[in-house]
């Protein structure tokens, strides 16, 4: 009960002190508050000992926070958005431009890195890889059980994919928007002026000065509407689930149908602080997930040619998606949370935007991840039988 109560306080207050003290010391503004609360996270997962009797967190209660703060922040950033100007052309190419870096780059990584005399076995480490990189996390498990993967080969990959996947959000955590935005055209903001977040609202890094402004009554109407929202989607998902746990596509697609309808509603017209809160929410997932995260308890020697290849796909999709744009013209802001959404999948897409400090950039990343976990699965089994027959 005690570690309970611990987790819950660390979880809630932590976030907040960050963003207190950013308005005193510059440097966590210019590094993001994101960075600071990971690091936090990851030295409270791997150097503090496990049991320790001042300080130990409560693993349910921090997978709990992890799991909730999404299904809240997604409907809170979208009500807090501008939807008008939604591009459905861009998102198809962006995605397009995503799908096929990965599906080439998943293609070559297994002639590259496939053991010899072990093609079967390396074209369902294939088809997984490519259906996580596509669809994320929630098509793994039935892709494994698609291509008739060993249990051994898929904790591998498991294990592996949390380290590939960790290392790249860090990178996109520190790096991501400068890194995007050097090497892209810059998004056009033109006629978009009411979506924008002010100077005033925002800092450099986009973080947005919202604590001054919780007492508001629209508030409590956003987290009203919230609630409802992902009430009503957690219960359709589980059904659809059928005793196996929410489904994940379900739950984000209603969560994302939902917001952006409740954002139509006249109370919703101009609540920045829904925005505000759901970058909150934002920010107590990242520091959920980075304590989480304990390096000791993976199993990183098992199969090092599994590793060389999931890293070998992010890192070369990345490369591949950001020539594609060169080609195409899209900017920087898009193909970022467009990797994002397919890398780490549609629940971190909240947390891109809120490192590009653009709102507009949410509905267009949920929609490429949506449009992953419809595919991946088709899309791994169909690359499972190709490379058995090349």
């Amino acid at each position: 009960m005690i570690n309970t109560v611990i987790t819950i306080i660390y979880l809630l207050a932590v976030p907040l002190l960050v963003m207190r003290l950013s308005y005193r010391w510059k440097w966590i503004e210019k590094v993001s508050p994101m960075t600071v609360l990971y690091v936090i996270g990851l030295v409270v997962a791997n150097l503090i000992p496990e049991g320790n009797p001042v300080f130990n967190l409560d693993a349910d209660t921090n997978t709990l926070f992890s799991n909730v703060a999404v299904p809240l922040a997604i409907p809170l950033m979208l009500m807090g958005c501008g939807l008008g100007h939604w591009e459905v052309g861009k998102a198809f190419k962006v995605f397009i431009s995503g799908l096929l870096a990965v599906l080439i780059v998943s293609v070559a990584g297994f002639f590259i890195f496939r053991p010899a005399g072990e093609s079967q076995e390396f074209a369902q480490i294939s088809a997984v890889a490519t259906g996580i990189y596509t669809g994320g996390i929630p098509n793994m498990g039935a892709l494994k059980q698609a291509v008739g993967m060993p249990n051994e080969t898929y904790l591998y990959i498991t294990s592996y994919d949390l380290i590939v996947t960790g290392i790249y959000l860090v990178f996109v955590i520190v790096f991501g928007k400068r890194v995007f935005r050097w090497l892209l055209p810059p998004r056009d903001r033109i006629n978009e002026p009411s979506e924008q977040m002010s100077e005033s609202d925002a800092t450099e890094d986009g973080r947005i000065r919202y604590f001054d402004r919780l007492h508001r009554k629209g508030s409590f109407i956003s987290i009203g509407l919230t609630l409802v929202i992902a009430a009503i989607s957690y219960c359709v998902a589980l059904w659809v689930g059928k005793g196996e746990g929410p489904n994940m596509t379900v739950l984000i697609l209603l969560l994302t149908t939902l917001a952006i309808a409740a954002s139509f509603l006249p109370s919703m017209k101009q609540q920045q602080h829904s925005f505000d809160l759901g970058l909150y929410c934002v920010y107590v997932f990242c520091l959920a997930i980075a304590s989480a995260c304990d390096v000791r308890k993976m199993d990183i020697a098992g199969s090092l040619p599994i590793l060389y290849y999931l890293g070998f796909i992010v890192l070369g999709s990345l490369v591949l998606q950001i020539l594609f744009a060169k080609m195409l013209k899209i900017d920087g802001d898009s193909v970022m949370v467009c990797s994002v959404a397919l890398i780490n999948s549609p629940p971190f897409v909240p947390l891109a935007a809120a490192l590009l400090g653009n709102r507009n950039i949410v509905v267009l990343g949920i929609t490429i991840g949506l449009l992953g976990y419809m595919l991946g699965n088709y899309i791994g089994i169909g690359l499972y039988h190709l490379l058995l027959l090349l």
